[in-house]
């Protein structure tokens, strides 16, 4: 396809490289701006910058940041005995749209995952196992994907952590709100029977 302007060319060249966005979709989105105040453009262009040269991550938990450490683990209102085991910053933000966490996060960095050339030394557990031996925390909670890489770093963070006095649990599993029975997969659903709960705290 031809272009009248070598700028568009390149302006839709680059969207296109994101996920999810098609060629035709960054046509859309260049000539939408195009049409704006070139305000907007400026100041889209402008917090893309400062997203690449200014945002670092938390030197404590790994979460992204707007300095050394972040907000999260700078509260002081935030129990430094638990903590929450995650994969990567998406999990972060998931789980503090929930309003029911009041501990600290250590994000991993990914999964183990062999047929990616990903081992635990690729990950930050490492440093989990530094903050454990440090004797402040008191529960891990493994909060990982319910993938069999998930499960995987979930068994050997557990196996590296077992001998250390603290608790160790995992997110519960099984059917969704909303969800039909028949729809559900068999793991889910055995998991959902295994773990059943009194109907009185379920309300």
């Amino acid at each position: 396809m031809e272009y009248a302007s070598k700028y568009v060319q390149q302006a839709v060249e680059e969207i296109a490289q994101l996920p999810g966005i098609g060629r035709r979709t960054a046509m859309r989105l260049v000539l939408h701006l195009l049409r704006q105040p070139q305000s907007i453009s400026i100041d889209l262009a402008e917090a893309i910058k400062l997203l690449r040269t200014e945002i670092q991550y938390c030197t404590s938990c790994y979460n992204i940041s707007d300095q050394p450490i972040c907000s999260i683990c700078a509260n002081p209102k935030r129990s430094r005995e638990l903590i929450c085991v995650v994969e990567d910053v998406r999990d972060v933000i998931a789980i503090e749209s929930t309003g029911q966490f009041t501990g600290v996060y250590h994000v991993l960095g990914g999964k183990i995952s062999p047929l990616d050339g990903i081992g635990p030394q690729e990950l930050q557990i490492g440093s989990l196992i530094e903050k454990v031996k440090a004797g402040a925390i008191k529960e891990v909670i493994l909060a990982l994907s319910s993938t069999v890489e998930g499960d995987t770093t979930n068994y050997f963070i557990y196996k590296q952590l077992g001998a250390f006095d603290l608790r160790m649990t995992v997110l519960a599993r099984g059917v969704s709100v909303g969800d039909e029975l028949e729809y559900t997969d068999e793991v889910s659903l055995g998991r959902s029977i295994v773990k059943r709960i009194p109907f009185d705290g379920s309300i």
